[in-house]
């Protein structure tokens, strides 16, 4: 199988059809010393030093990509820079070695490579509404929610209303203002999922479609990038929210699975400046103990994968969706590799990068489904900080159970976490 170099995965289950073009011959990526590099011969670091290796430890100065402060900065080395970099016992060097692709073909014939909405509200927007009738949605209106993804199609009749910040972090500058081109179509998905206001009358909804778009693509074409960007992008959003004065949410249905100290710190910084972070519990399931990163981080709320199944009188946990760790069930309280949540995940409709819409699947799909009501709970209760909008969560969690799928018993569980929230009366 082949493998990718140093990066994080988008977390969609996608249909066969999608993904036998993008994703063909991709495997699980070791995290050993041997697959550090790029196509392009170079490795991304993280280097803490006392000392100015910046300037004159090679004969040309270091362009550094990504400064954190503290927790260092990044940059891409060739192998000889390398090399010389770890000899130098006064440097502290991390190499963002390749992570685990958390990605793999869904086998689903009854999900449809794309579909022609009428004013659609798409099974799971009805399923969180509690609303089987439901022909439209409200909600979110002062709210900002960052999407980091493959970026976002901003310019589908159901999003352009709403997007308000675009902005590209692959690129060899930062940031790049104004760019969030979505080749890959995963971020238009979730994006759509989040708040997409029904277009012109014919297109489809989603949680929250009085919010606000901060598109940010994070992730290349292929559905795969940085964790330094990805870490970048979390601060930006805190600073723009801090500076702006609004409330935001950080939605990222990507991860890993292997803890990052610099996704650790951004996000525990993002949370510092008011911000909730929402995050996808990963699509290695029914495995225990399976929670990518950054959903794994207690910071975080992490969100499983509900199908359009009833089990026990309660929606089912999708089986590709990830479990959380043994023995930390039962507490209602939130540990490392817990998982918080669940939303709908399966044969999810939502927009798509060609103006179009597509139904996929993966606790990706689930994520925007939980930042969405995250968005429409902020807007109704605008006094709260970002941990009263999480008690909240967890709250309507707790009273609406889900007791179908392997390792789901009544009441906190590894499967689904505290449960199923929902829209309650009065939410804006």
């Amino acid at each position: 199988m082949k493998k990718r170099t140093g990066k994080w995965w988008a977390m969609g289950l996608l249909s066969s059809a999608l993904v036998m073009s993008v994703f063909t011959g991709v495997g699980t990526a070791s995290n050993d010393s041997t697959n550090e590099f790029s196509e392009l011969g170079t490795a991304r670091v993280l280097i803490q030093s006392d000392s100015d290796v910046r300037n004159g430890f090679f004969a040309e100065p270091l362009e550094v990509r990504h400064d954190f402060g503290e927790d260092g900065f990044t940059l891409d080395v060739n192998s000889d820079q390398l090399d010389q970099l770890k000899s130098d016992p006064n440097v502290k060097i991390t190499v963002l070695q390749k992570l685990k692709i958390a990605e793999y073909i869904e086998e689903d014939q009854a999900n449809e490579l794309e579909f022609s909405p009428a004013a659609v509200v798409p099974w799971g927007i009805k399923a969180i509404y509690k609303n089987q009738s439901l022909s439209a949605t409200t909600g979110g209106s002062d709210v900002r929610v960052a999407v980091l993804d493959t970026g976002v199609f901003t310019q589908h009749p159901d999003l352009v209303a709403n997007a308000e910040q675009c902005n590209d972090f692959t690129q060899a500058s930062p940031v790049v203002t104004g760019a969030c081109n979505d080749a890959h179509g995963h971020g238009t998905h979730v994006a759509g999922t989040v708040l997409a206001n029904g277009g012109d009358g014919a297109g489809i909804y989603g949680v929250a479609p009085d919010s606000k778009l901060w598109a940010y693509k994070v992730l290349d074409d292929s559905g795969s990038g940085y964790e330094d960007d990805i870490a970048y992008a979390i601060r930006y959003a805190a600073d723009q929210s801090a500076q702006l004065g609004v409330k935001t949410i950080v939605s990222m249905s990507l991860g890993s699975s292997r803890k990052s100290a610099l996704m650790d710190s951004a996000i525990t910084y993002a949370n510092q400046n008011g911000v909730l972070v929402v995050a996808a519990a990963g699509n290695s399931g029914p495995t225990v103990n399976s929670i990518g990163f950054p959903g794994a981080l207690v910071n975080t709320v992490a969100v499983a994968a509900l199908e359009n199944v009833q089990q026990n009188g309660t929606y089912r946990v999708a089986d590709f969706s990830s479990r959380g760790k043994s023995g930390q069930a039962g507490d209602y309280v939130i540990q490392e590799r817990d998982v918080e949540v669940s939303a709908p995940g399966r044969a999810i409709q939502s927009t798509w990068n060609n103006g179009g819409y597509n139904s996929i699947s993966g606790t990706s799909m689930a994520t925007p489904h939980i930042s969405g009501l995250a968005a429409k709970i902020w807007a109704s209760n605008p006094s709260w900080s970002y941990q009263d909008v999480r008690v909240e969560l967890q709250n309507r969690a707790t009273s609406n159970d889900i007791k179908g799928g392997s390792n789901s018993t009544t009441g906190d569980d590894i499967s689904s976490g505290f449960g199923f929230p929902t829209v309650q009366p009065g939410d804006q």
